[in-house]
C-alpha cells in the first residue's frame, strides 16, 4: 500500500513538469557557477636570464604547473529554435591557485605563495535539447568556440643550494643558498579557446514558467602556447646581487568543470488554464407523446394518465399554436370500427388534456383507424404498438 502510494505522488508532482518539458522558444538567458579543475600545464623553456651571466640564461629548464582546482561561472543569452536547437553568446570565468611547478631538469626549482591563474572570455555555443526522452528532466549537449585571455601570477624560487660552476658567471664559483634565487611575474595572455558541454534541465513550472534549473558538466581546452615574462633576483652567498629577467611559455591548457545554474525562457507562455466545467444544457420539454390502449379499448390506463399529465406540464413550459391528438387503433377489426375507435381514443385522450388544465380550444382531434401503423402488419393483427393515440405540441 505504501509502494503505491509513493508510485501515485510521484506520479502527481511529475505531471506539471512533464507538461512544461517543452521546447526551449525564442529569448533566454541562464547563469551557472561551480567548481574548475585545471590540469597540469606543460612549461618550455622556464629562463632566468642575468647581465652577469656570460651564457645570457642562467637556468633553463622544462616542467609543468600543477593541478589547480578553483570556481568557475558563466552567463549566457541565447535563442530556441523551437525543435531542441539552441544557439548562444556566453561569458565566462575560471581561476584557480596553482599548486606549484615540478621542474624537468633542475629539482631546485619550485613554486612560491601566491601562484594563481585566471582565465576569462567569450565563447559561442551550439547546443541540442533531448526533449521527450524523460518527464524527469531534459538532457542535452553542446559545443562552443571563443578566445578567452589567460592571466598568471607566479613566482619560483630555489629549494636546494647549489654552486655555479666557474666560468658561468662573471664572478666564478658564486654559490647560492636556499632561497637565494628568486623569480616572480604576473601577465596576462590572449587564446583560442573551445568547450564541450554536457547537462540537464530540470524544469519548474510550479514557481514560473520558462524557469529551469541547469546542471552541466564542461570540458574547456585552450589551443595557444603562451610566453609570460618576470624579474629575477639572485643572491650568492658572498652578497652579490644580481637583478635581471625570466620568461616561461606554457603549452596548451585542459580543465573540467561541474556547474549548477538557472535558466529562465521568455518564449514559454504560461500554461493555458483549465478549460471551464462542461454545462449540460437543460433537456428540452418534448413535444411528442405516445398513449397505448387496450385491444378494443377507449379507456385510460394509469399509465396513460401519467403520460397525458407530463405532456399537459410540458406545454405550459414551451410556446406552441395547437396541440395535436391523433388516435389509431390495429388491424382487428374493420376499417369502420378501427376509424371510430380511434376518435374515441383522441378523445378521451383530449378529456384528460382538459382536465390537466389544457385549454379546449387549443387541442384538436383527429381519427385514422388502422392507417399510419407504428408497426407494419397484415390484416387481423392485434398489435399494442398501433393501439395509440399521438400527442404533438405544435
Amino acid at each position: 500500500m505504501q509502494l503505491r502510494s509513493a508510485l501515485l505522488a510521484a506520479t502527481v508532482l511529475a505531471t506539471p513538469i512533464a507538461a512544461s518539458a517543452q521546447p526551449v522558444t525564442g529569448l533566454y538567458v541562464g547563469l551557472g557557477a561551480g567548481v574548475n579543475y585545471t590540469q597540469e600545464q606543460n612549461v618550455s623553456g622556464f629562463a632566468l636570464r642575468l647581465p652577469a651571466v656570460a651564457t645570457n640564461n642562467f637556468v633553463t629548464s622544462n616542467g609543468n604547473l600543477k593541478n589547480s582546482t578553483g570556481f568557475v561561472g558563466v552567463v549566457s543569452v541565447g535563442w530556441g529554435f523551437g525543435n531542441g536547437l539552441r544557439a548562444e553568446i556566453e561569458g565566462n570565468y575560471r581561476d584557480g591557485h596553482i599548486g606549484g611547478f615540478t621542474n624537468g631538469n633542475f629539482t631546485n626549482l619550485g613554486a612560491d605563495g601566491g601562484s594563481n591563474e585566471q582565465k576569462y572570455g567569450g565563447m559561442v555555443n551550439v547546443l541540442y535539447d533531448f526533449i521527450g526522452l524523460t518527464p524527469w528532466f531534459v538532457p542535452y549537449i553542446g559545443a562552443g568556440v571563443g578566445y578567452v585571455g589567460i592571466s598568471e601570477k607566479w613566482a619560483v624560487h630555489n629549494n636546494l643550494g647549489f654552486t655555479v660552476p666557474p666560468g658561468v658567471l662573471s664572478a666564478a664559483g658564486q654559490t647560492f643558498s636556499p632561497g637565494g634565487l628568486r623569480a616572480a611575474g604576473q601577465g596576462t595572455e590572449g587564446s583560442f579557446a573551445y568547450q564541450a558541454i554536457l547537462g540537464a534541465a530540470f524544469p519548474m513550472v510550479t514557481i514560473a514558467p520558462g524557469l529551469a534549473i541547469t546542471a552541466e558538466y564542461r570540458f574547456f581546452g585552450t589551443s595557444s602556447n603562451r610566453t609570460y615574462t618576470g624579474n629575477t633576483i639572485a643572491t650568492s652567498n658572498s652578497g652579490l646581487v644580481t637583478a635581471g629577467r625570466a620568461s616561461f611559455r606554457t603549452g596548451s591548457s585542459y580543465a573540467h568543470a561541474a556547474l549548477i545554474g538557472l535558466r529562465y525562457n521568455f518564449g514559454i507562455a504560461p500554461p493555458p488554464p483549465p478549460p471551464p466545467p462542461v454545462v449540460v444544457p437543460a433537456q428540452a420539454p418534448a413535444r411528442s407523446y405516445l398513449v397505448f390502449f387496450d385491444w378494443d379499448k377507449a379507456t385510460l390506463t394509469d399509465r396513460a394518465r401519467q403520460i397525458i399529465r407530463e405532456a399537459a406540464d410540458n406545454s405550459t413550459k414551451v410556446q406552441y399554436t395547437r396541440i395535436e391528438v391523433n388516435g389509431y387503433t390495429d388491424t382487428s377489426g374493420t376499417p369502420r370500427y378501427n376509424q371510430g375507435l380511434s376518435v374515441r381514443r383522441a378523445n378521451a385522450v383530449k378529456a384528460e388534456l382538459i382536465k390537466d388544465g389544457v385549454p379546449p380550444n387549443a387541442i384538436t382531434t383527429q381519427g385514422f383507424g388502422d392507417t399510419h401503423l407504428l408497426v407494419p402488419t397484415g390484416p387481423g393483427v392485434r398489435e399494442p404498438q398501433n393501439r395509440r393515440v399521438e400527442i404533438i405540441i405544435r
